[in-house]
């Protein structure tokens, strides 16, 4: 249905397009001309009537075709993962780790979902009979970001239309090219045709889908304003939405922790993906005894991280997905400076091509300033001292978001009092936030409501459909 162009020339004629661009060197990979009226609502038709040929298959017949999915998904990963890392930076390392936790998310609704999905009849005693089937709602459209180009789809996908549901998929400007060898994968699989749709639209042309009566829900994973704006759409017309926007996720090490493991732990939870994860460790809080000996060890650990080419397999921290983002993160960075902040490491943009920026740390940090306010989508950690346990729940739940915590310590017991009161929507305790489809994902606050993965993400776009037989 899309078209590539090839660098430098003009878009199709009469539109625009969306370009890719390796944000490693700065140069254009491929433009993608933006799809027409006339395409979206071809695509729409499409998945539409390959939902309705998909939801009559039996589950353990859906499953099959996921099976296959997590199978090509194994067998391509050599494509797959160099796509993601010249679109969007991440290493190549990281990038064959998301490859092979999406053909793990296909295993696992490969297996499950069948059970999950079976009819619930509860027992309603001398009233009759009851019996609740999880039905699918229909076409849900999707609009992605860029961060994970194959896993945040998948993790919305693969629970819906193991459900019975078609998915249409708005991906972001700058991993078109994954969006389209996602697509082909799928395809391989034999499920109908169009039953995963990929369209390349603008922003403006998103009320418009969410306005089809053919698409009965929406899910999206982005920031705050834009997330914002979708659910108004879809609340507009009544339809079901799903909104993961992001946080400023707190980890907490608490005075008796083991800093030989939390120390690494809190690296790689700021760092990786170049510190482009919804559920990375945004603001590192420490309590004040052992706050010193912390930041002596993580400035180290951080100063020693490789960077540079992603396509290198040493390579710890890539570059940012896009200089926009880069400008944006150092000035957060600076506004934060210029409020009393202390840099320890970082924080300067270098010279070259491409869209680095170095791995950063600043202390001194006090909840008003933008690093501890604000999303940091990159890789930039402030230290936040607490004198004590208690100071350390209030400082991280002093947020206007709630997506997932850490908190780490040697008494369990207290450190499971802490991970209580946080205001989140996940805590986990002596290990880094994660995403895994046996258990739910998602937020409060501004980070978003509804749940992925899991029978939550299976169930979260059904209808719980009751049928009740009197006596």
């Amino acid at each position: 249905m899309v078209t590539v162009v090839e660098p430098g020339l003009p878009a199709a004629k009469g539109g625009t397009f969306a370009t890719s661009v390796n944000p490693a060197t700065g140069e254009e990979i491929a433009r993608y001309p933006h799809d027409d009226t006339h395409a979206q609502d071809t695509a729409v038709a499409a998945a539409a009537t390959a939902q309705k040929m998909w939801a009559a298959l039996p589950v353990t017949e859906r499953q099959r075709h996921l099976a296959q999915l997590g199978a090509i998904l194994r067998a391509e990963i050599d494509t797959l993962a160099g796509s993601i890392t010249a679109e969007m930076g991440k290493t190549i390392t990281a990038a064959r780790a998301e490859v092979n936790k999406c053909a793990v998310l296909c295993d696992w609704y490969a297996a499950n979902s069948a059970v999950l999905l079976a009819d619930e009849t509860p027992d309603i005693g001398a009233d009759g009979t009851a019996c609740i089937s999880y039905l699918p709602l229909g076409l849900i459209f999707a609009v992605m970001p860029w961060n994970f180009p194959l896993w945040q789809v998948l993790r919305a996908a693969v629970p819906i239309m193991a459900a019975g549901n078609g998915f249409i998929l708005k991906h972001a400007d700058n991993v078109q090219g994954s969006a389209r060898l996602l697509a082909a994968a799928i395809a391989k699989t034999g499920m109908p045709e169009g039953l995963f749709g990929v369209l390349n639209i603008r922003r403006d042309d998103v009320p418009r889908l969410i306005a089809d009566p053919r698409i009965a829900g929406v899910t999206v994973t982005s920031g705050v304003a834009a997330g914002a704006a979708v659910a108004s759409e879809a609340g507009r017309h009544l339809k079901k939405s799903l909104l993961e926007l992001g946080g400023s996720d707190p980890f907490i090490v608490l005075a008796d922790a083991d800093l030989d493991r939390a120390v690494p732990a809190a690296i790689e939870a700021r760092f990786q993906n170049c510190g482009q994860v919804c559920i990375a460790a945004k603001r590192i809080i420490v309590e004040e005894p052992v706050f010193e000996e912390f930041t002596r060890r993580f400035v180290a650990a951080a100063r020693a991280l490789p960077q540079g080419d992603p396509a290198s397999d040493g390579t710890r921290i890539g570059p940012m997905a896009r200089t926009r983002l880069r400008t944006e993160l150092h000035n957060q960075v600076t506004r934060s400076l210029e409020m009393g902040a202390q840099l320890l490491l970082g924080g300067e943009i270098p010279d070259g091509p491409g869209s680095y920026y170095p791995a950063t740390v600043l202390i001194d940090v006090t909840p008003d300033m933008p690093v501890a306010r604000e999303e940091t989508f990159g890789p930039v950690a402030p230290l936040i001292k607490a004198r004590t346990a208690d100071e350390a729940v209030r400082i991280a739940n002093d947020s206007d978001f709630g997506l997932s915590s850490a908190v780490w310590g040697g008494d369990e017991s207290q450190a499971t009092r802490v991970a209580e009161m946080l205001e989140t929507g996940g805590v986990f305790i002596n290990g880094i936030s994660a995403s895994d489809p046996r258990v739910p994902i998602g937020g409060i606050k501004q980070s978003g409501y509804g749940r992925e993965l899991s029978h939550f993400g299976l169930h979260e776009f059904c209808n719980a459909k009751l049928i009740w037989k009197r006596n």
